[in-house]
């Protein structure tokens, strides 16, 4: 509670001793804006926000050592927030890893500026945080944790589509084509069976052609080298051979569809890197414009209000002339010379004029003196 403290008497005391200068009433002037709201019950003093990625299940397996590697993820998720909410100021950010599963606590202020009516400058959590707005930011910052977790564990993992009602992410891979390439592996698998069911056909035709070759030697009727074949066992042996070639012929377009496979997930995975870079990019790039765009608003107030105080400034500047102009008339005139040259040694003593007014009023005092006495 310090912490927010400190924020109300950092972000507000400016506004506050602002609007105080303006009441004529003391019973409408603000001593502790944090105390002032504390009192309200129409306002909140403050807002949490929690940041939790993977369930128990996930994390359940990781040792405090991996877990904690989430530090860095959570301080861009800081980062990133002060980024798409400018106004909503942090007060503090706590990292809890001995729950079920690292998450952060995000305690802030959400403040809007320009009122017309009370301060200028209060704290407001529904012009900050409406329903649309939560919607945007969940959807905001989900892609720029997701990018952080990845870049800190060097993984390629990718949030669940929101469940509705509830504001949990859960961790799974998952790939941008995944079809097209389940549908490839699906047909692969296919042939792969194919493959292997003839390859139990070979296995057993292998067994019958060893048998006819061991007993060959029954069959032996001239020369070296010449054997008899009898019909049906020369066919089962240009079978067998058919088989072989075509059973290499398939295996070889299997390889060769497993090397395309192998290349379409690197592609894929490569092009889901760059989709969700793009993205990351995309929602820094309009926080950031967003930001510009509440810069030039800045400035542009900056300059209409350097405008007014020049404007203010040459009013009084020419009063004060007027003052000065008044005294050094009053010190050319014997019987107000000395009640004015006490007056200015007063306004001398007490800061309200520096020394060179001073030898300025009390030189045109001299000179008109000088002149009198010319006459």
């Amino acid at each position: 509670m310090d912490d927010v403290k400190n924020l109300y008497k950092t972000e507000f005391d400016e506004a506050r001793l602002e609007y105080n200068s303006k009441q004529k009433r003391d019973d409408r002037k603000i001593d502790d804006y944090f105390t002032n709201i504390s009192n309200n019950i129409k306002n909140d003093l403050a807002c949490e926000i929690i940041i939790e990625l993977g369930d128990k299940k996930y994390w359940d397996t990781k040792d405090i050592n991996y877990k904690k590697k989430m530090t860095n993820v959570f301080i861009e998720q800081v980062k990133d927030l002060e980024l798409l909410v400018p106004n909503f100021k942090i007060a503090s950010a706590i990292i809890h890893y001995d729950e079920t599963s690292p998450h952060l606590h995000i305690v802030g202020v959400p403040i809007k500026y320009k009122n017309k009516n009370g301060m200028s400058k209060q704290v407001c959590k529904s012009d900050v945080f409406t329903k649309s707005t939560l919607v945007n930011l969940q959807d905001k910052m989900r892609t720029l944790c997701i990018d952080s977790f990845n870049k800190e564990y060097k993984t390629f993992s990718k949030l669940t589509e929101k469940k509705k009602g509830r504001n949990l992410d859960y961790n799974v891979f998952e790939m941008t084509n995944y079809q097209k390439v389940k549908d490839k592996i699906s047909k692969n698998q296919k042939d792969l069976d194919i493959i292997n069911q003839k390859s139990l056909e070979l296995d057993n035709d292998t067994t019958d052609i060893k048998n006819i070759i061991n007993n060959l030697k029954g069959n032996i009727t001239t020369g070296k080298n010449n054997v008899i074949l009898n019909q049906n066992d020369k066919e089962k042996i240009i079978n067998y051979i058919d088989k072989v070639d075509n059973t290499n012929k398939e295996y070889k377009k299997i390889n060769e569809l497993s090397l395309t496979l192998k290349n379409v997930d690197i592609e894929l995975k490569n092009n889901k890197i760059l989709v969700e870079e793009n993205n990351v990019l995309k929602v820094k790039n309009t926080a950031l414009a967003s930001e510009l765009e509440s810069k030039n608003d800045e400035i542009n107030d900056l300059k209409e209000n350097n405008f007014s105080l020049k404007y203010e400034l040459t009013i009084w500047k020419n009063k004060f002339m007027k003052i000065i102009n008044f005294i050094k008339n009053r010190l050319t005139r014997w019987q107000d010379k000395e009640k004015y040259q006490e007056f200015t040694n007063d306004l001398l003593h007490h800061g309200a004029i520096d020394y060179d007014t001073y030898e300025d009023i009390i030189n045109t005092k001299n000179v008109k003196e000088k002149d009198d006495f010319e006459r």
